[in-house]
């Protein structure tokens, strides 16, 4: 069997040869936490960082698929390579991606110059797996023009986008329960750019003047979030809303914190990955310590408490 680097050189040629086969193999690796996945990453690594990545997130069912289809036609007609990555909820039984979203993409799956993935969130509160960028980098690192991430709708928890993405989009929907949630301060703070769905409700028009309102009461410096109204159906407002999109970028280009953003987003990624696996090696450790299982008991009989017996834990993993 070749050892994990040279079969990650060889991954690593055709993937940055654009092969989507290589490419489908690489997130894999990445996603099952393979050494070989691991060892792809450093070696395509210095590639990356060409791509534009451009998050989606809102509440199920605002038509963020439906809306994505809609930017790969565009994109598309401009001649620019671009991946998709669905964050799906884990099945229960198979941890892997448990709705599927390529479905709703199926017009493009034989277009060259598109590649669909969904990732499952395996258990991430925030609705991301923590290879979410890792499998990001791999489609920057294959010469995607953009990188679309969409994640599943968990409300004020998806605030975590905004460590993976250059330009984040939140998409509401008028008359909806869920996006009248989202106006909450917290996921408020997320979005450059917000799109307001099914604009053709009676209620859009209402949605947009609340979203004014809740905007009005943050920071009035520096880019100001527009608000778009689409209906992905039938393709309306898909112009203007590319427009915002790239004027988003040349501004963060311009002002010096597309740097910024991409270091805080590493820095956050770094930090996700090292708390991953010491989660992993503690977990081992509880389960083959002896020693560990006896002061458990002692917290099972309430004579320690939990906080004394983590403190425990950690200096006897250290």
């Amino acid at each position: 069997m070749p050892a994990p680097g040279r079969t990650a050189a060889d991954l690593a040629e055709r993937l940055l040869a654009g092969d989507k086969r290589a490419l489908a193999r690489a997130i894999s690796l990445v996603e099952n936490d393979s050494p070989e996945g691991w060892a792809l990453v450093r070696e395509v690594y210095p590639k990356t960082g060409r791509a534009a990545v451009v998050g989606f997130t809102g509440p199920p069912g605002v038509g963020k698929s439906t809306l994505i289809g809609r930017l790969i036609e565009d994109g598309r007609a401009r001649e620019r390579e671009i991946a998709v990555l669905s964050i799906d909820p884990s099945s229960p039984f198979t941890q892997g991606a448990l709705l599927g979203d390529r479905i709703r993409l199926a017009d493009h799956f034989l277009d060259p110059g598109v590649y669909i993935r969904s990732m499952a969130s395996r258990g991430s509160l925030g609705g991301l797996s923590e290879a979410t960028l890792q499998a990001a980098l791999l489609m920057d690192a294959s010469g995607k023009d953009d990188v679309f991430l969409e994640t599943v709708g968990v409300g004020q928890a998806e605030v975590d986008i905004i460590d993976h993405a250059d330009t984040v989009v939140l998409v509401l929907m008028p008359g909806s329960g869920d996006s009248i949630q989202a106006l909450k301060a917290g996921v408020m703070e997320i979005p450059d750019v917000i799109v307001v769905n099914k604009s053709d409700h009676p209620l859009t028009d209402t949605m947009v003047r609340e979203i004014r309102g809740v905007l009005s009461l943050g920071p009035q410096h520096g880019w100001r979030v527009p608000i778009v109204k689409t209906e992905a159906s039938r393709g309306e407002g898909i112009e203007e809303l590319v427009e915002r999109i790239v004027e988003h970028r040349a501004f963060i280009e311009e002002h010096g914190t597309l740097d910024e953003r991409r270091r805080r987003n590493l820095q956050s990624e770094v930090v996700a990955l090292a708390a991953a696996r010491l989660r992993r090696r503690l977990e081992a450790h509880v389960h083959d310590d002896e020693s560990v299982q006896a002061f458990l008991d002692e917290v099972v009989a309430r004579r320690l408490d939990p906080a004394s017996a983590a403190t425990k834990l950690l200096e006897r993993a250290r």
